[in-house]
């Protein structure tokens, strides 16, 4: 397991690229893997893998780049 990392709780942005780091190390593992195995239960579980946290990696991304209206800072107005 990795060692625990030093930030400040106040700002969250400073978490996030580590996180996104790990999900993406995560998502590479599993889909590396998944031609290596014969159940073909596992391999949709490792591609099932894969796909949920490359939209969680999407999600992060967002969130740096406050690219969704749920990201946004509150009170700012979103144009739906």
């Amino acid at each position: 397991m990795s060692k625990p990392i030093d930030v400040r709780e106040s700002d969250p942005r400073e978490l996030t690229p580590r996180i996104k780091q790990l999900l993406t190390e995560t998502l590479e593992l599993a889909r590396k893997n998944v031609g290596k195995i014969n159940d073909p239960k596992a391999q949709a579980l490792f591609e099932t893998t894969a796909e949920v946290l490359g939209g969680l990696k999407k999600a992060y991304e967002h969130y740096e780049k406050q690219a969704e209206g749920a990201w946004k800072a509150a009170g700012a107005s979103s144009a739906h």
